[in-house]
């Protein structure tokens, strides 16, 4: 059977869809054939997503528009895939957040508080509602972390770095409990990407800065090589960086 056929049968969870390198994947892995839920906070900006897969060749996605910190929510999103597409054999967490406020010096913890729910518990809470339709059967897990995680980046900030380093350990985990299940996870840990997210730093790069980054396009590739690669590759962990910086 082809990557292409195989991918007609394939449910994706993409949360953060709504723009940047969510967007841009769950593109991506539609046009391939594979039957995606789009979550996001923005009712609008799924429905563009949405009108990209249908443009691209792809069927037309389920939209779930919430806050995915809200936990019922989540789970109320998750009842609606299983019982419209079935349940979840692949997931992209690539909703996140992170605040002007980036130091101990200038930080409150509900900004803290705030960062790490989106970053990192609402990415467990959503991991641990799709690995039960997953055990036996198989499935893909893309945790979209930050280089920051991977090496110190100051600048991230002290909430960024400390919940993007917390998915690493969700890596390692799923994999070393859940591999003989057929499950597979990847901590993707992107350098400077030129997207929206560029509007949360205290200093917004200028447009030659912003020509050099990686763009959501380069992240989607990287995706779907994870999400098209045999069941029996496991790519624990994958960074990518633009050149030169």
């Amino acid at each position: 059977m082809s990557v292409a056929a195989a991918a007609n049968d394939r449910v994706l969870w993409v949360t953060g869809a709504g723009s940047g390198m969510g967007q841009a994947c769950a593109v991506s892995a539609g046009a391939s054939g594979r039957r995606v839920a789009l979550s996001g906070r923005r009712a609008d900006a799924l429905a563009e997503t949405a009108r990209r897969i249908v443009d691209a060749g792809g069927p037309r996605p389920l939209q779930l528009p919430f806050d995915v910190r809200d936990a019922d929510a989540l789970t109320h999103a998750h009842d609606r895939i299983r019982s419209e597409l079935g349940p979840v054999d692949e997931l992209v967490c690539a909703a996140g957040l992170n605040s002007p406020q980036r130091t101990w010096a200038d930080q409150t913890m509900d900004d803290f508080a705030s960062v790490v729910d989106t970053n990192l518990m609402s990415v467990a809470r959503t991991v641990d509602l799709v690995l039960g339709g997953m055990r036996g059967g198989g499935g893909t897990i893309v945790l979209v972390s930050s280089v920051s995680a991977w090496r110190l980046s100051p600048g991230a900030g002290v909430a960024y770095t400390a919940s993007k380093r917390g998915l690493k350990a969700l890596v390692e985990t799923i994999n070393a409990q859940e591999g003989g299940a057929g499950v597979r996870a990847t901590l993707l840990l992107p350098g400077d990407v030129d997207s929206e997210f560029l509007r949360l730093r205290p200093s917004i790069p200028d447009e030659s800065t912003r020509a050099r980054m990686l763009t959501p396009d380069d992240i989607a590739r990287t995706v779907r090589f994870v999400l098209d690669s045999p069941p029996r590759v496991c790519i624990d962990e994958l960074v990518v960086t633009p050149t030169g910086f």
